[in-house]
């Protein structure tokens, strides 16, 4: 029986600051790089969160001895099937501690940076509503094996193919992987594995994919080269846009991308502590930037709506609500608070029926969300926007 329970909206002076490697001893540097010194920004109206989080909604299906590693993507295809793509899986210590509660996170262990512990197995899988395996692409796992990075980075679907096929980045190998919507065939390969480059074949660290009405893609490539490419429909060079710098449309790392209505292209400036806004042109080969707005610590993923973007940042951690001119909208605290608290929402998914799903990288979990009775439609996270 699933129960649902509202999330405690406590202000979060430790969230994050340090994350847990083990229950005797806390680990004092950060997980991730540390956030950029962001300016002082208006933070716009504070509140609860508008969802109730279905506790222990993910449910183990590991092996003895292993839990969930770092859920670093989750693509809600459906209210019913909903893709991970996860950072291999944990190896749990012997013996276990009766304090589990079936993610290495409830035993304080952080799964990012014990990578010593990381065992690439069940590193595609899909869940159903209920939050039960459905599908284990395990025949791929050889494309994550001998990794000595974090690996899958993000899992996309583009809502103008009739195929569904999905998108796998894999960070550490520099590589994209575009798999048949059942998981069977391996249909693409983009970048050359292993290797990284700055030209139109290869990548350097890669992060997400996003995609256009007129069937061109985006690739956010990534943390070393600071750029988004252009493909065209047949996965051709176009373009690129961005390139490392604080000046307008550049990057110091591109974390995440996404498209909105009007031509507009989100993209996040990962360590810049910046959103950025872009538009298409004419010229399909270019995109030109329009805005950027700094004040964020470590933004990490986002969606955009038919006339908002909603966004989640690492410190304090939270979703924040921005109109398209970069204003503030609405922001509400995910405090890190067990069983239902987080340390990092890394990723985020919305179905067609405005259920929630955030991945968290660190407590080595997905979890979903359901909008509380009466919550006001406005602080609700819709679907991605979709040209009609």
């Amino acid at each position: 029986m699933r129960l649902a329970v509202p999330l405690s909206f406590v202000a979060i002076a430790l969230a994050i600051a340090g994350p847990l490697v083990r229950a005797q001893a806390p680990a004092q540097a950060p997980a991730s790089p540390a956030p950029a010194a962001a300016p002082a920004a208006d933070p716009g109206p504070v509140g609860p969160s508008p969802y109730d989080v279905v506790r222990a909604w993910h449910k183990p299906f590991a092996a003895p001895g292993f839990a969930f590693g770092g859920n670093s993507g989750v693509f809600a295809e459906s209210a019913d099937r909903i893709i991970v793509a996860q950072r291999g899986e944990f190896r749990l210590p012997s013996p276990l501690p009766p304090e589990y509660a079936g993610f290495a996170g409830s035993l304080k262990m952080n799964v990012l940076t014990l990578a010593d512990r990381r065992v690439w197995q069940n590193c595609l899988y899909t869940l159903d509503r209920n939050g039960q395996v459905k599908e284990r692409w395990t025949q791929w796992d050889s494309l994550c094996a001998n990794s000595d990075g974090p690996g899958p980075h993000r899992v996309r679907i583009s809502p103008y193919d009739a195929a569904r096929r999905v998108w796998v980045i894999n960070e550490t190998f520099h590589t994209i992987y575009v798999f048949s919507n059942d998981g069977k065939q391996l249909l693409h390969t983009l970048g050359e594995k292993g290797v990284a480059g700055a030209d139109r074949t290869h990548f350097a660290r890669p992060q997400d994919v996003a995609f256009l009405p007129d069937g061109r893609i985006l690739i956010a490539d990534g943390l070393d080269n600071h750029r988004v490419l252009i493909l065209d429909k047949d996965l051709q060079y176009l373009g690129e846009f961005g390139g490392k710098g604080t000046g307008l449309g550049q990057f110091n790392g591109v974390h995440a991308v996404a498209v909105g209505p009007g031509g507009r292209i989100v993209a996040l400036d990962r360590s810049g502590g910046r959103v950025n806004l872009y538009r298409t042109t004419a010229d399909p080969a270019k995109i030109e930037p329009v805005a950027s707005w700094p004040g964020f610590s470590l933004p990490l993923d986002l969606i955009v709506n038919d006339d908002a973007i909603w966004l989640t940042d690492l410190k304090p951690l939270s979703f924040i609500k921005l109109d398209f001119n970069g204003k503030r909208l609405y922001t509400w605290r995910v405090p890190p608070d067990l069983p239902d608290g987080y340390l990092e929402v890394h990723t985020f998914s919305v179905d067609r029926d405005g259920n929630l799903y955030g991945g968290d990288n660190q407590y080595g979990r997905t979890q979903k969300f359901v909008p509380k009775t009466g919550a006001d439609p406005a602080l609700l996270i819709k679907a991605p926007w979709t040209a009609r």
